[in-house]
């Protein structure tokens, strides 16, 4: 057997190990890093795509489904961590359509030809992008809100 087949093998089962160990025992501040640590994934994400171009959108919105997922799929025992949980899952969910609307919506604009209907899709585009830059900064806001809320939360002792 190789050596990099044989950590093939072994970092999945270390892996497992680790997961297994820390779940057994998990409290409300372990819980609490989990939520952050992916809440703080999905943010830096949204955070190094700022005024990218249309690909880099479409790539962003489909890393934001996967953010979703990771965050929906937490195994959190505590309801109030449940609870922020559920709220981040809807944010996310919000945030990758926008970017997926608007990046399609540039898309748009920039094979939009010069006629009478290309300027008509270009101005539909616009609204699209007008519509889904006022969708995110609301779920931004959201998200501040919810984030202060779990802080607090988190921050209190067991």
């Amino acid at each position: 057997m190789s050596v990099s087949h044989k950590y093939t093998v072994i970092t999945p089962v270390t892996l497992s190990i680790a997961l297994l160990i820390t779940s057994c025992s998990e409290n409300k501040a372990s819980q609490c890093q989990q939520l952050i640590r992916v809440v703080n994934a999905g943010t830096s994400l949204i955070d190094k795509s700022k005024g990218t171009q249309v690909i880099t959108s479409i790539q962003l919105s489909k890393d934001l489904e996967f953010v979703t997922k990771s965050i929906r799929e937490l195994n959190l025992k505590d309801p109030k961590l449940k609870e922020f949980q559920g709220g981040f899952v809807k944010i996310f969910q919000n945030l990758s359509q926008a970017v997926a609307i608007a990046g399609k919506a540039l898309g748009a604009t920039k094979i939009a030809d010069a006629s009478t209907s290309g300027r008509e899709k270009i101005q539909k585009a616009r609204a699209e992008i007008d519509s889904a830059l006022t969708t995110a900064i609301t779920v931004g806001k959201q998200s501040d809100t919810l984030i202060n809320q779990m802080n607090k939360y988190c921050s209190k002792p067991e």
